[in-house]
């Protein structure tokens, strides 16, 4: 445990030293995004007023919401659920939707806000405790319980001054119904026809529910940016944020494993365990890796291209799978068309004890400067130099892009509820395709492209849908000879598909090889598979063989012999006639014995009847004389 606490310490040491490197000039600041608080009633406390937006929930940025201020008798820091008190703040019908005034306290921001949503609250007020400046509401750290609610708050929040807390509560208590209108239609600057934005994230996906819901949002918002980008209508930039370990501590075994260029940059340890898994180093050589994708992607003009590798490279390339390296990602860049040598020119060496121009200008751009504040909380979006606060969702973060728009000047994505896209029109969106099938694993959604294996003609095609897709089942041979070995020549055509339930590869007869990328021809004669006899000669075919024979012979296949072509033509039928007459002469021999033995033994038998009648036979002694007997 306290090895743990104290490589928090140095983490939090270096983000604090981060505020002040390069720029001594420059001071750190935290910027407060605010929206505008009408009171419109009663008469005696109307008037503007800031609150400070929270950094969960979905701000309506661009619109504003009129309703009614609720100040609960009991619970009154909502901590607790509303319904264990029987309290509910769900308008009636044709009433104005209510805002749930809560004190600040006891429990985190976004607990209050969840327990006041579940109880019907369209948006939650937190009045300040003590005097000071307005501060942002931020998400606490997610814990098994916290994470269950803080990404399905939907409602908006702010935080107000103690002071205009106060004098809410007293007009409640008096009996005067509280109405405002909460508005952030002013919340994002639209200086021209262009949005400008960009999205303060790490490539590590080891950090919990926060780093899931940053790649959720990533996926989902993909479509929109790639089309907002084609089209003009907005520029974006992402950026990486790391720290730098002190001087003092670049030798230590803590910042060898989690920085790179000698403790310049730095990352915290995916795992915080130093003793397992990946390190931050390797999270630090992947945040420069995209960077460097966007630069390459960029000079294309095909910067929207990152928002492909960063997906794929989640997907692909996790760290759960033990994926998240090199190799991995150099597949990914291939897959997407990248120049490969330029993206690990740009990256440089990360052995060097030099500054990497690329991660300078990364710390360098985390300060603020201007009207927007430092970069402290990970993930941010920063709309037209504005940071954007509440939860990273699709819907919500396009309604703040598109509120950088003059009114009537925005693109027609940002006033239509769907998302159209059309990535898998070029280079098939980086996905699986074949060329000869016109097969391709590229689906266009409403959240961008999808690398799946299609369903064709009823044969499901299987694989990871980046680098392979494969029919199988019954009938796949009919598509492309079901991603097995095949060829033609001369009209021949062989394949090595067997159109069964398992789908394997097997080159046919004659073949050999794997059946999937190869099938080479066996040479029957070589390997004395044909043409045994004497006179036999050999010659090897594509798939094939063919025997002849020498001289006056002919080759005949059944019985792997040669026969004289003489006898195959005039002496054949007088052969055969001499065969025919021998066999005939034959039977007639053996017929003419048969008969011969027949009648001999008919005779004899003959013969011996007559001698019987008159006199007895030496061996019939016992036979009575019937000729005497007759006489008689």
């Amino acid at each position: 445990m306290a090895h743990r606490e104290s490589m928090m310490i140095k983490l939090l040491l270096g983000f604090m030293l981060l505020s002040c490197i390069h720029h001594e000039s420059a001071i750190g600041r935290f910027v407060v995004e605010k929206n505008s608080l009408t009171v419109t009633s009663p008469e005696s406390i109307k008037g503007n007023h800031d609150s400070a937006i929270g950094n969960f929930g979905i701000p309506q940025y661009g619109g504003s919401m009129a309703g009614t201020v609720d100040y609960p008798k009991e619970n009154k820091k909502g901590c607790r659920k509303f319904d264990e008190f029987g309290i509910s703040f769900k308008a009636n019908p044709g009433a104005l939707p209510k805002f749930v005034l809560l004190d600040r306290g006891d429990c985190f921001f976004a607990l209050k806000v969840w327990n006041a949503q579940n109880a019907g609250a369209s948006a939650v007020l937190v009045a300040d405790d003590i005097d000071e400046p307005l501060i942002t509401m931020d998400r606490p750290e997610e814990d098994g319980s916290s994470s269950k609610y803080i990404e399905n708050i939907t409602i908006p929040s702010a935080l107000i001054s103690n002071n205009f807390g106060e004098t809410l509560k007293k007009a409640i208590s008096n009996g005067d119904m509280v109405n405002l209108n909460l508005d952030w239609r002013e919340s994002v600057p639209h200086p021209d026809d262009r949005v400008e934005y960009e999205l303060w994230t790490n490539s590590n996906d080891e950090c919990g529910v926060k780093c899931d819901m940053l790649m959720e949002f990533v996926k989902s918002f993909k479509g929109a940016a790639q089309i907002l980008e084609k089209g003009g209508y907005s520029l974006f930039t992402p950026h990486y944020i790391t720290w730098y370990c002190p001087q003092a501590f670049t030798i230590s075994k803590q910042c060898k494993s989690q920085c790179i260029n000698h403790g310049r940059y730095c990352a915290p340890d995916p795992e915080q365990d130093f003793s397992t898994g990946y390190e931050g180093k390797d999270v630090v050589i992947e945040n420069l890796r995209q960077l460097c994708v966007f630069k390459v992607a960029n000079e294309s003009r095909k910067a929207w291209i990152w928002w492909d590798y960063v997906t794929d490279f989640q997907i692909r390339c996790p760290m759960k799978e033990k994926k998240y390296n090199k190799e991995c990602a150099d597949e990914v860049i291939k897959s997407l068309g990248l120049d490969l040598g330029k993206i690990e020119k740009c990256m440089g060496d990360p052995n060097a004890d030099s500054d990497n121009i690329v991660l300078k200008e990364e710390q360098d751009a985390q300060i603020g400067k201007g009207s927007r504040g430092d970069v402290t909380i990970l993930p941010t979006l920063v709309v037209n130099n504005r940071q954007y606060r509440g939860k990273l969702e699709k819907g919500a973060v396009l309604k703040a892009i598109c509120s950088g728009f003059e009114e009537t000047t925005e693109p027609a994505v940002c006033l239509s509820d769907g998302v159209e896209t059309n990535e898998c029109l070029e280079n098939n969106g980086g996905c699986w395709h074949d060329k000869s099938a016109n097969v391709t694993a590229c689906k266009d959604t409403f959240r961008g492209r999808v690398c799946e294996c299609p369903l064709v003609d009823g044969v499901q095609f299987k694989g990871d849908g980046y680098t392979s897709c494969v029919a199988s089942g019954p009938g796949h041979c009919k598509i492309n000879n079901g991603g097995c070995w095949h060829e033609s020549r001369n009209g021949d055509s062989f394949s090595a598909c067997l159109d069964n339930e398992n789908g394997k590869c097997a080159c046919p007869s004659g073949f050999k090889g794997d059946g999937v990328k190869s099938c080479e021809d066996v040479d029957e004669c070589k390997e004395k598979k044909a043409c045994q006899c004497p006179e036999c000669s050999c010659k090897n075919t594509w798939g094939s063989y063919e025997c002849s024979c020498s001289g006056d012979f002919l080759y005949y296949k059944d019985h792997d012999t040669c026969i004289s072509k003489t006898a195959g033509k005039g002496k054949s039928s007088w052969a055969a006639m001499w065969i025919i007459f021998l066999s005939l002469a034959m039977a007639a021999g053996g017929a003419y014995l048969v008969y011969k033995y027949r009648w001999r033994s008919y005779m004899d038998s003959e013969i011996r009847a007559i001698m019987a009648q008159y006199m007895p036979l030496d061996n019939q002694s016992g036979v009575v004389n019937h000729v005497n007997e007759n006489h008689a």
